[in-house]
């Protein structure tokens, strides 16, 4: 599976933005897709996840209610819609997915997408 992240940007605080994450190569075999993040000096950190089949969502507590993270199985893309961004939002965001459950939605996935960079200015 390869996945490609789109979308990124720079933004003023409030705005919007969406990303896109396309799969490509053997996507059937994909469990979840999930967004993370990684802010200058931090740790790459989970910001959301959403199961392929059934589209069970779950979310870091950072973005609830300004995050929404959905799918298009026929386009095999994974979009993540966030609103209300902060200056605190800034950071490279990218995909990854999981081949199956692998006990945890923060941990443990299969393939990673190139980060897409969002810059959010106050």
């Amino acid at each position: 599976v390869q996945l490609q992240a789109s979308g990124g940007g720079l933004v003023q605080a409030g705005g919007s933005l969406r990303l896109s994450c396309a799969a490509s190569g053997r996507t059937f075999s994909t469990y979840a897709e999930a967004w993370f993040r990684q802010a200058p000096g931090k740790e790459r950190e989970f910001v959301a996840v959403i199961r392929w089949n059934g589209g069970f969502t779950y979310y870091a507590d950072s973005v609830k209610g300004r995050f929404t993270i959905s799918r298009d199985t026929a386009k095999n893309t994974v979009y993540l819609q966030m609103n209300s961004l902060k200056t605190e939002d800034t950071a490279v965001y990218y995909c990854a997915a999981q081949r199956a459950y692998s006990g945890s939605y923060k941990l443990g996935y299969d393939y990673w997408g190139q980060g897409t960079q969002v810059t959010v200015s106050s």
